[in-house]
């Protein structure tokens, strides 16, 4: 398991191929809370073992960042068998975030933005 970056060119093609539940997180390489994010990820793989994990770097995919009408940093989107679900909140913790994924997966997906 690791965590796999996208840009704006194999973004939806790649999210429409993979299966099951995808988190993916927008991160700016000056952006403290993000690289905060990214390290919690990286130390805690085996936690999120059953959840694909995607990172686009906000400063240099903004096709992206207009698309998902971002105004922060981090910000995490959950997709679900390719389809976007929902926009999700959390702690930048792992339990706090395999909490607001299963929260979220009970709730109908929302349109995506």
């Amino acid at each position: 398991m690791m965590i796999r970056g996208l840009d704006q060119f194999e973004f939806h093609h790649t999210l429409a191929e993979t299966g099951g539940v995808s988190l993916v997180y927008f991160t700016a390489p000056a952006c403290g809370a993000c690289r905060q994010l990214r390290a919690m990820f990286e130390h805690s793989l085996e936690v999120f073992s059953g959840i694909n994990l995607f990172e686009v770097d906000a400063q240099r995919e903004s096709a992206l960042t207009h698309e998902f009408n971002l105004f922060h940093l981090p910000a995490m989107f959950l997709f679900r068998e390719g389809e976007f679900h929902s926009e999700l909140q959390a702690e930048p913790l792992p339990h706090a975030i395999l909490a607001a994924v299963a929260a979220a997966l009970e709730q109908p997906p929302m349109e995506a933005p």
